[in-house]
């Protein structure tokens, strides 16, 4: 695994919770597919589909504020 900045995938992210969230919902996805993995583990793909922007993250409208 790259070691990634935290900062860089907080932003991306928006928050630790949304970064968290998404990694574990990916990672899990992965899990199912073994061929993606390379022989990488699941978090590791995860963060750096994130970080390449091959991970798109959805956010509730709460999340934006005006």
């Amino acid at each position: 695994m790259m070691n990634l900045p935290l900062n860089e995938l907080i932003e991306i992210a928006g928050c630790r919770y949304m970064l968290v969230t998404a990694v574990a919902q990916r990672a899990r996805q992965l899990q199912s597919d073994p061929d993606k993995l390379d022989g990488r583990k699941p978090v590791s793909v995860a963060v750096d589909e994130l970080y390449t922007g091959k991970l798109h993250l959805e956010f509730p409208k709460e999340f934006y504020q005006d």
